[in-house]
C-alpha cells in the first residue's frame, strides 16, 4: 500500500545489513519501497542500503536505492545496466517548440552501420561499438525514457554554472537512455542459471557490465547528435553524463546502484516529469548516501493506476501540451498515461530532501520546450529521417 510516512534516518535490520532513507516527512515514500530496501538488507555480504528520495519498488530491489556488499548481485542493477542522463548544450537561432518538434528525427528507428553509413551522428562514434552491439543504435527507447529540449529557466549558483558554460535561457538536449537489450542480454544470461543469485564469476560480469555502461553512454551521444542536426544546431559534447543503474567496485566492496547516481563530488541532472522542471545538481554526497544521489522525480504511481487514472482524468490532447507550454511528442497513447507528470513524485521535494540531507546543491533549473518519448506518425508530427525498418521498431517496444 502506498502511503506518505515519516522516516528515521536510519534503520538496523536484524542481523544484516543498515539502512539509511533520506527523505523527510513531507516525502512520499512507499511503504513497499522500504520494506524492498530490508529484504535487500538481509542478503548475505549486504552492508548498507542507502534510499534515495525518490525511492520506490521496483521488481525484486527497489528503484532508488544504492547498496553496497561484499557479494555482486547482479540483479540489484537490473537489465537497463547503463541507463543515465546526459546533457548537451545546444545553441539554436530561433526556438518555437511546435517547428522544433515537427523536426526531430525518427528515434524509433536505429542506425544501421550498412545503410546509413553516411549519417553525420556516427562521428560520435570513436573506436569500436561496445560488445559489437549494433541492435537499437541512436534509439530512445520506451518507459520513462526520453529526449527533451530545454530551457535554463533559473541558474541558482552562478559560479559553478559558469564553469559549466551554462547561464539563463540557454538551450540544452536531455537524453535519458540506457543500454537498449545489451544489459537485458547479460542479465538474462545471469538469471537462467542463478536467479536472483550472486554472480559466480564476478570478473565476468564487471567486464560485460562495463561495456553496456559505455554502451549506453554512446547511445546517448548519437541520439545527442542525430537531434542536433535534425534540429539544424552542431552536436556538442555533455556537460553533464551519469549513468544511475551500475556496480562499481569502491573502497573493495560492490557499490550497486538502480535509480541512484554517483554524488561524490559529480555533477547529475536529477530528472522532473515532461511537465515540471529538472534540476541539475552538484553532487557531494558521503558514505552514509553510499555516496549516491537521486536520479528523477521517482514514480508516485504504478503504471496500472497512471493509466486507470489518467483516462479518467484527461484526453489525449491535453497530454500532449503541458501546463508549462512545453509539447510532448509519443505515438504510443498508453504511454502518455502512463508516463503523466501526476504519476511522478514532486521534483521540487526531491530537490529538497537532497539538499536539506546535505547529498547534492542545486546549479541550474530547466523547463521543458519538447518531450520526445516515441515517434507520433498519425500526427505526421516527426520526419522519418530515412528508410522504417518495422523488424528495429518491434524491438525496441521491448526495450524500455
Amino acid at each position: 500500500m502506498s502511503q506518505q510516512q515519516s522516516l528515521p534516518s536510519s534503520v538496523p535490520t536484524p542481523g544484516a545489513a543498515t539502512v539509511t532513507v533520506f527523505a523527510s516527512a513531507r516525502s512520499w515514500i512507499e511503504s513497499d519501497a522500504v520494506d524492498q530496501c530490508h529484504h535487500v538488507a538481509a542478503l548475505d555480504g549486504m552492508i548498507h542500503v542507502a534510499g534515495m528520495p525518490d525511492l520506490h519498488p521496483g521488481k525484486g530491489a527497489p528503484i532508488g536505492a544504492a547498496m553496497t556488499s561484499t557479494v555482486l548481485y547482479p540483479h540489484l542493477v537490473g537489465s537497463d545496466i547503463g541507463c543515465g542522463i546526459a546533457v548537451f548544450p545546444l545553441d539554436l537561432k530561433r526556438v518555437v517548440p511546435e517547428r522544433l518538434a515537427s523536426r526531430f528525427p525518427d528515434l524509433d528507428r536505429a542506425l544501421d552501420p550498412d545503410q546509413d553509413a553516411d549519417d553525420p551522428a556516427w562521428a560520435a562514434l570513436t573506436g569500436e561499438i561496445p560488445a559489437g552491439h549494433v541492435e537499437g543504435l541512436g534509439t530512445v527507447g520506451r518507459g520513462n525514457h526520453f529526449v527533451e529540449l530545454a530551457r535554463i529557466r533559473t541558474v541558482l549558483d552562478s559560479g559553478h554554472a559558469a564553469r559549466l558554460g551554462l547561464a539563463a535561457d540557454d538551450v540544452v538536449l536531455i537524453v535519458h537512455s540506457g543500454s537498449r537489450g545489451l544489459g537485458e542480454r547479460i542479465l538474462r544470461a545471469h538469471t537462467e542459471r542463478l536467479g536472483a543469485g550472486p554472480a559466480a564469476d564476478p570478473a565476468d560480469y564487471l567486464s560485460r557490465h562495463d561495456d553496456a555502461v559505455r554502451w549506453g553512454s554512446l547511445n546517448r551521444r548519437l541520439i545527442a547528435a542525430r537531434v542536433a542536426y535534425a534540429l539544424g544546431a552542431k552536436p556538442t559534447e555533455p556537460v553533464v553524463d551519469q549513468c544511475h543503474n551500475l556496480v562499481e567496485v569502491r573502497d573493495g566492496v560492490y557499490l550497486h546502484r538502480k535509480g541512484a547516481a554517483p554524488g561524490d563530488g559529480r555533477d547529475v541532472l536529477v530528472a522532473g516529469t515532461r511537465g515540471t522542471s529538472s534540476y541539475l545538481v552538484a553532487g557531494h554526497a558521503g558514505p552514509d548516501a553510499n555516496f549516491s544521489v537521486a536520479h528523477g522525480a521517482g514514480r508516485k504511481m504504478s503504471r496500472a493506476d497512471a493509466l486507470r487514472r489518467g483516462r479518467a482524468k484527461h484526453t489525449v490532447e491535453e497530454l500532449r501540451r503541458t501546463p508549462l507550454g512545453s509539447l510532448v511528442v509519443c505515438g504510443d497513447r498508453q504511454l502518455l498515461f502512463e508516463e503523466a507528470p501526476t504519476a511522478y513524485k514532486r521534483i521540487e521535494q526531491v530537490i529538497t530532501d537532497l539538499t536539506e540531507h546535505g547529498l547534492a546543491s542545486p546549479v541550474v533549473e530547466t523547463v521543458p520546450l519538447v518531450t520526445y518519448k516515441t515517434a507520433d506518425r498519425a500526427a505526421g508530427d516527426v520526419r522519418s529521417g530515412g528508410r522504417r525498418d518495422r523488424r528495429d521498431d518491434r524491438r525496441a517496444r521491448g526495450r524500455s
